[in-house]
This record gives C-alpha cells, sequence and structure tokens, in this order.
C-alpha cells in the first residue's frame, strides 16, 4: 500500500517521536535516584535542610531525590558512606561545617580526608546555636543557671550532638568564664538530645536553633541564649550569650553544606552546585527554612572551601591549647 506523501511523513515523524520518549523513558529509567545522605536521624535541624532541598530538587529537576538518614559515630557513618559511593554526582552528603573543619584536628583516626576524599558543592545554610533548658527547669536566664549549677557540683552536664566539634569547645569556654566546670554529653541527634532535655535527664543542652524553635515556641524547651554577636530575628526577646558579658560562644554559629566524593566530574559538581543554589534561593524554600530558623545563604563552591579553610585557620590553636582528643 502506498501512503500520500504528506501522510507519509506524519508516520515518520510520530515514529521518532515515539522512538524519542521511549529512549528518555528508557534512560530516565536507568539513572539512579539522587540521594540526599544526612548524618543524623530525622527531626533536627539537617534534617529539616535536607527534605526541603529534596522537595525543591525533585521539582527543579525532575528527579528521584531521597533523603537516607545514617545516624551514628557523630555523622561519620555518612561521611564514609558517601565516601565510598560512585563519583557519579547521584550520592550528595549534606553535613555540617564541624567534621571538615574540628574532626581532623580533635579525632586521632578518621576514615575520611577532608581534602582528599570530598569536593564542597555549595554552602546552603548557616546555623545559629542556642543554649537552652526544659520548660519546667529551675532557671530562666543564664544568670540564674549559673548560681544555680555553682550549687550542684557534679551537675555540670551539657548535652550536645558530638563531641570534638564548635559547640564542645564553646562549652569548655563557658564554663571557664562561670567559673565551673562543664561536662560536654554528646547524643546521636538533635530529636534524642531534646527528649532527654525535656524529659529533665539532662540540665542543659547546646543544639542548632533549627532542632528547638518549635519547642521553644510550645514552652517545652526555654531558650536561655543564642549564640553570635547580634539577637536572632526568629528569637528577638532572647539574648546573646555576649550580653551577658560571656564570649564563649561567639563563635559557635556552624554551616550546612553539601558535598560529594572526590573524582565526580567537573561538570556533574557545577551542575550540582547550580541547582542546590538555585534551590536554596527559592522564595518558598527561603521561608520554610527561616521559620526553622536556619539562615539560607546558597553560596557558591568555591565560598564553600574558602570558609573551611578560614574556619580551620581559627580553631586550630584553640584546640591545640585544649590538648583534646577523640578516642572514638
Amino acid at each position: 500500500m502506498k501512503f500520500p506523501l504528506p501522510l507519509l511523513r506524519r508516520h515518520v515523524v510520530g515514529l521518532a517521536c515515539a522512538l524519542a520518549l521511549t529512549s528518555s523513558f528508557a534512560q530516565a529509567q536507568d539513572k539512579p535516584p539522587l540521594k540526599l545522605v544526612v548524618g543524623f536521624p530525622p527531626g533536627g535541624a539537617l534534617d529539616t535542610l535536607a527534605r526541603a532541598m529534596a522537595e525543591q530538587l525533585r521539582t527543579s529537576t525532575g528527579d528521584t531525590v531521597v533523603v537516607e538518614n545514617r545516624p551514628g559515630a557523630a555523622t561519620r557513618l555518612a561521611i564514609d558512606s558517601v565516601k565510598r559511593a560512585p563519583a557519579d554526582g547521584r550520592t550528595v552528603l549534606l553535613g555540617s561545617s564541624a567534621p571538615f573543619v574540628l574532626f581532623p584536628m580533635t579525632y586521632k583516626r578518621l576514615d575520611y580526608d577532608v581534602d582528599r576524599d570530598f569536593l564542597p558543592v555549595a554552602h546552603l545554610v548557616d546555623v545559629p546555636t542556642v543554649i537552652s533548658t526544659a520548660g519546667g527547669s529551675p532557671f530562666q536566664t543564664i544568670a540564674q543557671y549559673t548560681a544555680w549549677v555553682r550549687g550542684q557540683p557534679g551537675r555540670g552536664n551539657v548535652g550536645l550532638t558530638n563531641l570534638g566539634g564548635a559547640l564542645h569547645f564553646s562549652i569548655l569556654a563557658l564554663g571557664k568564664a562561670i567559673g565551673t566546670p562543664l561536662t560536654p554529653v554528646p547524643y546521636k541527634g538533635g530529636a534524642p538530645l531534646v527528649t532527654d532535655l525535656v524529659g529533665g535527664h539532662v540540665p542543659l543542652a547546646t543544639d542548632a536553633l533549627a532542632s528547638q524553635l518549635e519547642l521553644h515556641r510550645a514552652g517545652k524547651v526555654r531558650i536561655l541564649a543564642v549564640s553570635g554577636s547580634g539577637r536572632n530575628r526568629a528569637l528577638p526577646d532572647v539574648p546573646t550569650l555576649k550580653e551577658s558579658g560571656i564570649d564563649a560562644f561567639a563563635h559557635a554559629n556552624a554551616w550546612y553544606g553539601a558535598f560529594v566524593p572526590s573524582g565526580t566530574p567537573k561538570a556533574t559538581v557545577l551542575a550540582l552546585e547550580k541547582a542546590f543554589m538555585a534551590a536554596v534561593q527559592q522564595p518558598q524554600v527561603q521561608s520554610q527554612l527561616q521559620r526553622a530558623g536556619l539562615d539560607p545563604t546558597g553560596l557558591d563552591a568555591a565560598a564553600a572551601a574558602r570558609k573551611l579553610r578560614e574556619e580551620r585557620e581559627f580553631w586550630r590553636p584553640i584546640v591545640e591549647a585544649s590538648g583534646f582528643k577523640n578516642e572514638d
């Protein structure tokens, strides 16, 4: 049977389109999901960021994006899993700056090298930190806590999410400032930390504002002070520790960024950098993160690498002077 030429052309075009769609579908089926690995359980500040990023990236890229929580060993389990992942840009670590700045100075042995094994992709948010207690605790200010702990020998335990980070050394500095030794007590994440805080098992805690903001608003946790040099816009009525004349938490703020295994092709890193920066700059994402107590930044890989270098220079003499080494 012979087809008129126009009809034949339509058949050819239709067949070509069908083949193209079939090929695209096959490629999409073969493409692994974009995995965002987080070293803490669900419910904390970093998990909040990961889920906001995943939702936006699904929309902007059309990819399947999953969040994988791998808590344990002060986020080193998550770090190791990403280090061992294929360097194809499909596995991304969303991590705190501490394992890339302080852990190499404080751990006697690490299974990763921050410069050899990872590439920064983007600086995503700054993370204000807070000092908090249970809503029903006997003290409502840092001054009241200071008076209380001085009269309670051996009860200066302060909960935090890992040893060897900025908050650890800030707690030690706070103890010196108030003239009473404080003992950092590590937890596996923000959620188990606040469970013990609300339950009265630990009298004081320090963590990301994002992990405790809603509990503070609900009255279950009382935030006594915020870190940094100025009040946080989410908590304008809560003073900084510096307002109490204590500089111990001036450099306690962390930041969260995206990292991939070394060997990831440059073009892939650049594509991820663009996608993550665009995601965190979306108004709805910024609003979501700000409500959670995170400060969106969306800086490129070069800025993230520069901040890592600057923070290492600041903390190195402090860590060396402390003599602290983590045996874990």
